[in-house]
């Protein structure tokens, strides 16, 4: 009498695969968005969960829970190679940002008025010390533009004009604005205050029929705007200081004209 003897089995174990399969997924989007600096942040999170899941997936494979050794070790290389694309993007990005930074403060530098030294004027304004203030004549240099104030001469008020006081003298000036930029300038921000004598009292805008109007419009690249400015004064004022305000993206400039 025969016995069949039968030797069990080992349990199977179930292959646990995905591990491998989803470092590998993420390795590879991490990888890609590497590519593109600005994306550097997607690409060193994916990269760090795809070499975190190859490696734990390599753990696997070692104790014959998976099989996707080749897929696993993929994913961890291509989660270290997105980690390290990811440093680079960030540094030119940043680096960017850095150049992009020194070119806004360079341009708001630039925009500031010139050592009219640089530019030529009557009365050699080129001589002319900017903190003592600009002379009659002299020119203010700006990136984009050149105010040119003239001396103060003389002016006789019509009967209705506002701004001027009953024994006061008023004082006529021309402002010149020449447009050496490449784009139209608004001649409406353009504004004008005054100071006389030595207390330095406000000197007020005179208003009539010839005189007031202020700068209009616009000023097209390579074309000039004059425009006539009367203040009224202490009759024994000796000076008028006359400020120029081309707008919020110049700084004023002054001049210190004689008058009396």
């Amino acid at each position: 009498m025969s016995y069949d003897t039968q030797i069990p089995q080992a349990p199977q174990v179930a292959v646990r695969n995905g591990l491998g399969t989803a470092a590998l997924i993420l390795g590879i989007i991490g990888t890609v968005s590497g590519l593109i600096p600005l994306l550097f942040w997607l690409a060193g999170i994916l990269g760090v969960i795809a070499l975190i899941l190859g490696l734990v997936g390599r753990g696997r494979v070692k104790r014959r829970e998976a099989n996707n050794k080749g897929v696993t070790t993929t994913g961890a290389i291509l989660g270290l190679a997105a980690l390290i694309l990811s440093v680079v993007g960030a540094v030119i990005t940043f680096t960017a940002v850095s150049d992009a930074v020194d070119e806004i403060n360079k341009a708001v530098e630039d925009s500031a008025p010139k050592d009219p030294s640089s530019s030529p004027g009557k009365g050699d304004a080129g001589k002319k010390d900017i903190a003592k203030g600009l002379a009659a004549g002299d020119m203010a240099a700006y990136d984009d533009l050149k105010v040119t104030v003239s001396e103060a001469k003389p002016y006789k008020p019509s009967e209705f004009a506002a701004g001027h006081t009953e024994g006061n003298k008023a004082y006529q000036v021309t402002v010149v604005i020449e447009n050496s930029g490449k784009q139209k300038f608004d001649a409406t921000l353009v504004t004008l205050t005054a100071r006389a004598g030595k207390d330095g009292v406000t000197a007020e805008q005179v208003f009539d029929e010839k005189v007031g109007t202020g700068f209009s419009g616009t000023i097209l690249p390579g074309k000039k705007s004059t425009v006539v400015y009367a203040f009224d004064a202490p009759k024994d004022a000796k000076n008028l200081s006359v400020e120029v305000s081309p707008g919020l993206d110049h700084e004023a400039s002054q001049w210190e004209l004689k008058v009396g």
